[in-house]
């Protein structure tokens, strides 16, 4: 069996990932801050369905704490799974602040580098040892990051996004000698709790968005989550170092 680590799998993207990925007969081990039971809740979903799930709390602003991380992940797919390694590693947790760039200050700058870019980048390099040959790796951006998703208040955030999209084709680059896949997704406005739950807070902006994109409704975690899963499957084996964006025709 397959074994896929999932970061911030509690709710939204993430969690649709990590249960798209199960069904497709992949074991998951998922990640969650400060919302253990929408993890439980993931993990109980994927159960539910037949699969193997087991969540493991994760900070991935704090990288000081991914070996003691590392070891979790060890320990998990021994217990589980009989493993040593693992084959997939979607880098999904994020975090989320807007400004215009004349109020943005430092905090909320390294606030997002640390969980964007600096999270994701060393993440993977600590988890590296275990992820298997001719495994897959999937980092989730945003179409903040292309001219399609540019909306004032965003510098920040799709700054960061942007990073994370180079640093896919240089792991994408980087890794072919092990025959490992990297690519990235950038969804565009999707209904997640991201923000606070700002659209939950906001539902006001939901049809201005919807009426800026193609297809006519914002977008929904499944319609991510099904690409992550899609992405790391044998069907997609001849696709590294993309960026594939999933807004629905944002601003088409």
């Amino acid at each position: 069996m397959r074994i896929a680590i999932v970061t911030g799998a509690s709710s939204g993207i993430g969690q649709s990932a990590a249960v798209q990925i199960a069904r497709r007969g992949t074991g998951v081990i998922l990640t969650y801050h400060g919302n253990r039971s929408g993890a439980l809740d993931t993990v109980a979903t994927i159960e539910k369905d037949g699969g193997t799930a087991v969540a493991l709390p994760l900070d991935t602003g704090r990288s000081e704490t991914f070996p003691a991380f590392r070891d979790s992940v060890a320990t998990a797919l021994r217990a589980t799974w009989q493993r040593d390694s693992f084959d997939h590693l979607v880098n999904n947790a994020g975090s989320s602040a807007t400004a215009p760039f004349e109020q943005t200050d430092e905090d909320m700058f390294d606030t997002l580098m640390r969980v964007l870019l600096k999270g994701p980048y060393f993440l993977t390099q600590t988890l590296l040892p275990l992820l298997a040959d001719r495994g897959a790796i999937v980092n989730v951006a945003s179409n903040a990051a292309s001219s399609a998703g540019l909306e004032p208040g965003y510098s920040a955030y799709g700054t960061m996004k942007g990073g994370l999209i180079v640093l896919t084709r240089y792991l994408a680059k980087e890794l072919s000698a092990r025959g490992i896949r990297v690519n990235s997704v950038s969804p565009g406005s999707t209904r997640t709790r991201i923000a606070d739950d700002a659209f939950a807070r906001y539902p006001d902006v939901v049809p201005t968005l919807a009426a800026k994109t193609a297809l006519g409704r914002l977008g929904e975690p499944d319609d991510i989550g099904m690409v992550i899963a899609a992405l790391l499957g044998a069907d997609h084996a001849w696709i590294t170092a993309q960026d594939i964006e999933v807004s629905g025709g944002y601003n088409l």
